[in-house]
């Protein structure tokens, strides 16, 4: 079976010679920030990846195609704000964007999709869409918990974002088996915080990144589908405490609840720009503070997979 996908020379060649590859959305350039610290942290994210010993592998659909690799005049395409047609890309929507010749930045269902079609095992993000608030009434889930549990690439984030139901996002986990492991800590990280204030327990903890390749491998050879969800603390330094943002994001939650046009794909990117007015700009540097930290640790795990399979 083909797809119409390309994979940038240095992804393809890292790929054949078996050495680390992290994935990376897109969404985060295109949806996620406000322009230029979008295209900034993009960059950064790519070069921490790569000053780890990985090759980084930004995805995104251009013009009907799936890239595996963007160049930076792309990124920079993605990144701007006067750039028409850049969709937002979750498993639902990526076969009608490639039919139809257009454009999208990819969620974290999305790239996970695409970085397992392209063979790439390990997966950088932010933080992963879950529960939202409310759901036992509005059936509000992202689809990035059903990716997780049939789509076999770890991925490395600081928790589910703090605007979301955590508990029941860890429950939803659980029910459909996919393996969630907090990196040096028993608490269950809460993005912009190393933990929410409820102290939220961890369904898993490891201290190492050998850890996290052992237990991946160990999947693969029992033939398991889901992928493994690393929850990375924010740096201590660059945290915004519980006490702090939980205001602000209820606060938001309020906002939303206001507006009777924001829904749907429009509710995240809503919340996060509230908090970000509401924090005035800081909620923006503890997200590109914790984004190059999961990106530094996913190219350990990446490596570390070579490894343990024999080729480094």
């Amino acid at each position: 079976m083909t797809f119409p996908m390309d994979l940038a020379p240095d992804v393809s060649d890292a790929l054949a010679s078996r050495k680390p590859v992290v994935a990376l959305e897109s969404t985060i350039i295109s949806h996620g920030m406000p322009f230029p610290r979008n295209i900034e942290t993009a960059r950064a994210a790519e070069a921490a990846i790569r000053e780890s010993g990985a090759t980084p592998a930004t995805i995104a659909v251009l013009d009907g195609r799936i890239r595996i690799g963007i160049s930076d005049a792309e990124l920079e395409r993605l990144g701007d704000p006067d750039s028409d047609g850049i969709e937002k890309l979750s498993r639902r929507d990526l076969a009608a964007c490639l039919a139809t010749g257009g454009s999208g930045a990819t969620t974290v269902a999305a790239t996970m999709i695409c970085a397992n079609l392209a063979g790439i095992r390990v997966f950088a993000t932010g933080g992963i869409g879950g529960v939202h608030r409310g759901a036992e009434l509005n059936f509000d889930i992202s689809a990035d918990l059903q990716e997780l549990a049939q789509t076999p690439v770890t991925v490395v984030c600081a928790g589910a974002k703090a605007i979301l139901d955590i508990p029941k996002t860890l429950e939803v986990l659980e029910t459909l088996g996919v393996p969630v492991l907090s990196f040096g800590q028993d608490l269950f990280p809460a993005f912009w915080s190393r933990w929410h204030p409820d102290r939220i327990a961890s369904p898993g903890t490891v201290s190492s990144t050998g850890e996290i390749a052992d237990r991946i491998l160990m999947s693969q050879r029992l033939g398991l589908k889901a992928g493994h969800l690393v929850a990375n603390p924010i740096p201590e330094t660059d945290e915004i405490p519980g006490e702090v943002i939980g205001p602000i994001i209820e606060q938001s939650l309020k906002d939303a609840e206001a507006n009777p046009d924001i829904s749907g794909k429009r509710l995240t990117p809503f919340l996060l720009d509230r908090v970000f007015a509401l924090t005035e700009g800081r909620s923006l540097d503890s997200n590109i503070a914790l984004v190059l930290n999961n990106a530094r640790l996913a190219a350990k795990i990446a490596a570390d997979l070579c490894d343990r399979a024999g080729n480094k």
